[in-house]
């Protein structure tokens, strides 16, 4: 019951990593504001647990995130753990195909919601102890390939963003972290292309397959997992970390295949083999 008593928000709440998160966080003692664009769907999370509030907030609209602040701090009397954690692909195309709108309305939902997250929380975490803010970042954050341009770069915005807001409120005793996912199993790239659910099914089944061969952790990441490192960040057994991020992605992105699969040649496995080749010839 590391939270018991604590009062947390959550964005995003309603699906993957958010409503795993939600819900762990009501199991371990806490009232959660469940905040979601899709108001039934936090609704629905809200009846799988206990002292789980459903709160309808579009993170794009910012007076919608002042007034879910308001209405947690409100309710509890301040606010505890903030995790910023909606998003979506945002805009697909590459740099050269992306349009303006799209750039902005990716940044809008990924960076902004962050910032004025953080902005509009703080003011109802000061004095309290233990306070702390995760931020969903993503390994799409550490370079390119894993994500669209627009969504990879916003990502990498939010990284700074936690480094900056870390320092900012140090002073009043607040820490900020991010975690960075890996190819976890939820429908955030396919909710964004809009595809219908019978292709959606069969795209999550693809990712499920594909991540699990794509990593050294031979299975796909769970909401689960990624929700186990937030309780963590936001929890007191982290309480000397600030300004910093967990990787959490199965080892995707400890190097290139051949340093973990002994089935995937390197350079020196192919420059061994065209030596032992030429020593052959010579024989």
């Amino acid at each position: 019951m590391r939270f018991s008593g604590k009062s947390v928000v959550v964005t995003g709440a309603a699906s993957g990593i958010g409503r795993a998160a939600t819900l762990l966080f009501a199991r371990e003692g806490a009232t959660v504001f469940a905040a979601d664009l899709n108001l039934a769907g936090a609704e629905a999370v809200a009846r799988e647990g206990e002292n789980i509030i459903p709160v309808a907030c579009d993170v794009v609209d910012v007076a919608q995130i002042e007034a879910l602040m308001n209405h947690a701090a409100g309710t509890c009397g301040g606010i505890d753990v903030l995790f910023n954690n909606a998003g979506a692909g945002g805009a697909r195309g590459t740099i050269e195909e992306v349009d303006a709108e799209g750039w902005d309305f990716t940044f809008h939902l990924l960076l902004r919601s962050v910032a004025m997250g953080i902005r509009y929380a703080v003011p109802h975490m000061k004095g309290r102890k233990g306070a702390s803010i995760v931020n969903t970042s993503s390994i799409a954050a550490v370079g390119p390939g894993y994500s669209p341009t627009a969504y990879a770069v916003a990502k990498a915005g939010v990284l700074h963003l936690t480094k900056c807001a870390a320092t900012d409120l140090a002073q009043h005793g607040i820490r900020v972290n991010a975690v960075q996912p890996g190819f976890i199993n939820t429908n955030i790239f396919t909710t964004s292309m809009e595809m219908p659910q019978e292709l959606v099914e069969q795209a999550k089944a693809m990712i499920f397959q594909m991540s699990s061969q794509a990593q050294p952790v031979s299975r796909p990441g769970m909401p689960d997992d990624i929700a186990n490192a937030v309780a963590f960040l936001a929890s007191d057994a982290a309480g000397f970390m600030t300004g910093t991020s967990l990787i959490v992605d199965g080892g995707i992105t400890v190097g290139p295949r051949h340093s973990w699969d002994p089935e995937a040649p390197g350079l020196f496995d192919a420059l061994q083999a065209m030596a032992e080749a030429a020593g052959a010839g010579q024989s």
